[in-house]
């Protein structure tokens, strides 16, 4: 070993070491695929029960009653396009919980699924008096018993079985949740062992490795604590020309770029912290307040005691949502809920000319996305499109998931812009808010948007006299859960 090179006793160090390293990793791969696939399986159980939770009730005790009513054989169900077969929504409900009762494996599960088959072939027997009666004659007053006695109190029972069924397989998954915590509990102390073990390995091979070596190297381990205790100043010897000091070098090189880079990230957190408190001020407006209270105070002395409590909720969720804690990241869902509830005490205000429409695809919603991004867009489409018009106008919110990518619209119906001030309000828009005369909400979101994804993310505007005016919000994928581990970390 004395006569190989640096490089190559650190190429043979490197392959002592990395042996277990690699049998770990194969197994946390191996284990994390295990898991998934079981998780996978629940929650695919789950997405079919879903499919009946609510509906199946509703539809099938609706299209029975209807059938009573208008007095109708079942064979002639086909002929009116407002009723159905009812078998066949048993038939669909048997066939899928059927095949999820072969797929599960836990007790308590199956035995609700074999309540809710049973519950089923009840409802069918039952479905075949109503069907006798219908055929005998007519029976209305026997069926509308019927119904009552026995149908409705039947899928009913077969939907609290459905939702016991999502009960256990919910149990079931924070069970396997806590499974995995204890899994990652014991396979922190396998690393722990291993690691210990690996030292003393490398420890054996690193005796032999020669003095001019070790003593540089713990100089550099020195100075690499030093800046990773925050010493940024700290800096390695680098005279002896040797591979060691280029290692130096290379260090040296990387507490220079990093005392830069937190420098420049705190002047980023001074700059962000500070254009959030403006905007926060901005949407805590003594004159939106002011205005909304004036208005709940009309709204009581009118005795419009149920306007006004609704008001008076939608005020207490648009505060709750812009304080949020604290917190600088939400949910897609609350960002939609404080749009919602913003829009909701404008319309009290403004309901001879506003309209509005929000359409989020639901899958945005285990997405998260920084707090106040689309209000000031909707507040912005409102003030200097919609009240302009001077007539009803319309402000729509749209979500959608793209391949990587998030894309919110807020458009409205108003004035528009022509070209020279729609790109001056485009070159506006990408100074920092500080330094923005006009559109500073639209400057504020944009600013923050790129200064925590990245200057590919942000705002597009497009415009035209007279064809209102369309704001394009483009921000990465990144799910709430992120959120959560980063103020834990934190």
């Amino acid at each position: 070993m004395d006569n190989l090179s640096l490089r190559k006793r650190l190429a043979l160090l490197a392959s002592v070491s990395m042996i277990p390293l690699v049998l770990v990793a194969a197994y946390l791969i191996f284990a994390l695929r295990s898991y998934s696939n079981d998780y996978d399986a629940i929650v695919s159980n789950m997405e079919v029960a879903n499919q009946y939770n609510l509906k199946f009730k509703e539809a099938v005790d609706e299209n029975l009653y209807k059938i009573v009513v208008s007095g109708a054989s079942f064979e002639t169900i086909g002929d009116d396009p407002e009723l159905s077969d009812p078998y066949d929504s048993l038939r669909e409900i048997r066939e899928s919980f059927s095949a999820l009762e072969e797929k599960t494996q836990d007790i308590e599960s199956r035995n609700w699924l074999n309540n809710l088959l049973r519950n089923v072939n009840t409802l069918e027997l039952r479905i075949g008096d109503i069907e006798r009666n219908l055929s005998d004659g007519s029976h209305y007053d026997a069926n509308i018993q019927m119904l009552n006695d026995n149908v409705y109190i039947l899928t009913e029972l077969i939907q609290d079985d459905i939702q016991y069924y999502l009960y256990y397989q919910t149990m079931i998954m924070q069970h396997m949740k806590t499974e995995l915590r204890v899994r990652v509990r014991y396979f922190v102390v396998f690393i722990a062992l291993l690691l210990v073990f690996i030292v003393g390995v490398l420890l054996l091979i690193v005796i032999h490795i020669s003095r001019s070596i070790t003593v540089p190297v713990e100089r550099l381990g020195y100075v690499a604590q030093e800046i990773s205790h925050g010493n940024l100043q700290a800096r390695a010897d680098c005279t002896s020309g040797d591979e060691i000091s280029q290692l130096g070098e290379r260090i040296n090189d990387m507490a220079e770029s990093l005392e830069k880079m937190m420098q420049q990230i705190r002047d980023d957190e001074k700059k962000m912290r500070n254009a959030e408190l403006r905007l926060l001020q901005e949407q805590i407006n003594p004159h939106f307040l002011y205005n909304t209270m004036d208005t709940i105070i009309w709204l009581i002395e009118g005795r419009k005691l149920d306007e006004a409590e609704d008001m008076l909720v939608s005020l207490s969720n648009f505060f709750r949502l812009v304080l949020s804690h604290g917190h600088e990241y939400i949910s897609i869902r609350e960002e939609e809920q404080h749009i919602r509830s913003y829009l909701e005490i404008q319309q009290f205000r403004y309901h001879d000319i506003l309209e509005y429409e929000i359409s989020m695809d639901p899958l945005l919603y285990e997405y998260r996305i920084l707090k106040m991004t689309l209000q000031p867009l909707v507040e912005n489409a409102l003030y200097h499109g919609i009240k302009n018009k001077r007539d009803k106008g319309m402000i729509r919110i749209t979500g959608e998931l793209g391949d990587k990518d998030i894309v919110f619209t807020v458009s409205d119906d108003g004035i528009g812009m022509d070209s020279e001030t729609l790109e001056k309000l485009r070159v506006a828009i990408t100074k920092p808010c500080k330094d923005t005369d006009s559109g500073f909400g639209m400057a504020n979101v944009n600013e923050r948007i790129r200064m925590n994804f990245g200057p590919e993310y942000g705002l597009t505007l497009d415009s035209e006299p007279g064809g209102g005016t369309k704001v394009t919000v483009r921000i990465p994928r990144e799910t709430a859960e992120k959120s959560k581990v980063e103020e834990l970390v934190q």
